[in-house]
């Protein structure tokens, strides 16, 4: 149970840090992704079951993104002048984005669809976080 509510609160990092590290960004991502979602109305929506090929792209776009998170958190963490986290913010949201764009299956949209589907239902969050531990590599302090 303990691992269910660390991995939706980890979850929900991820998604906040996508948001909160540049709130524009976020936004112009956001709307982008309204006018696909406008021109197929009900193209699955949240209730369809997500495959578990989606899944482990998801646990493997995720690792990426959590590993950019913790890489810029630092760097913003350190960085005391106001435009220099800025900075860091904007280049630590193109990170994620790209992070998840260049994941094989997983688009940004259906990033996000997943994520936001985990946070609400358990028995996904669970399957995830299966996911995520078999994905996530073996060594943690591999550097």
């Amino acid at each position: 149970m303990i691992t269910r509510y660390t991995l939706v609160a980890s979850l929900t990092v991820a998604a906040s840090s996508l948001m909160l590290l540049n709130p524009a960004s976020a936004l112009e991502l956001a709307q982008a992704q309204q006018a696909p979602a406008q021109a197929q109305p009900d193209a699955g929506g949240t209730s369809a079951p997500i495959s578990e090929q989606k899944i482990e792209a998801f646990a493997v776009a995720y690792l990426q993104v959590d590993k950019v998170r913790q890489e810029y958190s630092t760097k913003i963490g350190a960085t005391t002048d106001e435009a220099a986290k800025t900075k860091l913010q904007n280049e630590a949201s193109q990170e994620m984005v790209k992070a998840v764009e260049t994941s094989p299956n997983m688009s940004v949209e259906e990033y996000t669809t997943i994520l936001k589907a985990a946070q609400s239902d358990p028995a996904l969050a669970q399957k995830v976080q299966e996911k995520l531990q078999t994905s996530a590599p073996q060594q943690p302090q591999q550097q």
